[in-house]
């Protein structure tokens, strides 16, 4: 890389309360030369709390294309830049990543200062399995792109992760009830880190029910429990799986490992010590 070129930071910023924001975050938002904002107005509010004067630019998905080019410019030019979202961190449903690629593009170093993830706070705090998991970020608008996506992922085994809108997040209920089932466990998480945070955990019908007598606000994180049961046309969820994998889905699901091979075994109808070895690799 040349030595001319500037750096670009991904500064995390609190996703609700500003104690969150770290010393390293903060020395590098009075280093750089310019901040990129998702909105600047709110990113001027962090920065005026903490005492910080530095030029914005905003940079949001509406006008990522062009700011992207003229962040790139700066880059080039030997400025360094930090780009934050409206809270969180930044490139995680977010325009940062296509500015990641730009910059990676360009040859331009790229740090992140790391810090609050709204879904991981939501994962570690709804009672799920946090072990295997998969972040799918906000459902499209656009109704036959959200059904493919449900659809797609309707037996994932993984725990499922997903961001809403309040205004919409009634309706992203009915369609996972449809597409996922109205019993799967499901945390809702809503004010993370504020004082009224909140995690209502409860079943999709469930939260359904709720959600048609009280009006949703806040955005959301909802953690919902991954497939539990999955059947493929002969009706044997594990036909292509490994025995690791097998075992491991059991495992997933809440399992001891020692209940994971007994019920592994009885699927395959063979000796437990057979499915033990194989799990270790005892005798390869």
């Amino acid at each position: 890389m040349a030595d001319n070129k500037g750096i670009l930071y991904l500064c995390a910023t609190p996703i609700g309360n500003l104690g969150d924001i770290s010393n390293r975050c903060l020395e590098i938002l009075n280093e750089v030369d310019i901040i990129a904002a998702e909105d600047t107005r709110r990113t001027l509010q962090l920065l005026n709390h903490f005492g910080i004067s530095k030029p914005l630019t905003s940079y949001h998905e509406h006008n990522k294309k062009s700011k992207g080019e003229y962040i790139i410019s700066l880059l080039l030019d030997g400025k360094n830049v930090a780009q934050v979202s409206d809270a969180g961190t930044p490139a995680i449903s977010d325009p940062g990543e296509d500015l990641v690629r730009l910059a990676i593009e360009n040859e331009i170093d790229v740090t992140s200062i790391p810090g609050p993830v709204a879904g991981i706070n939501a994962l570690i705090l709804s009672g799920l399995s946090a072990s295997r998991y998969a972040f799918e970020g906000f459902l499209s608008t656009n109704k036959r792109n959200r059904y493919e996506h449900l659809e797609n992922i309707k037996n994932d085994t993984h725990t499922l992760i997903f961001y809403e809108a309040p205004h919409k997040l009634l309706t992203t209920l009915k369609d996972m009830q449809e597409y996922l089932g109205g019993e799967r466990k499901i945390a809702l998480a809503r004010e993370l880190t504020k004082l009224h945070e909140e995690i209502i955990r409860t079943t999709i019908s469930g939260a359904i029910d709720l959600y048609s007598e009280k009006s949703p606000r806040g955005e959301y994180v909802l953690v919902i429990e991954g497939a539990s049961d999955i059947r493929n046309d002969d009706g044997v969820f594990w036909q292509d799986m490994t025995v690791r994998k097998h075992v491991d889905a059991y495992i997933n699901d809440g399992m001891t490992q020692k209940d994971a091979i007994k019920a592994t075994a009885v699927d395959r109808n063979v000796p437990k010590r057979d499915i033990y070895a194989q799990y270790h690799e005892i005798g390869d």
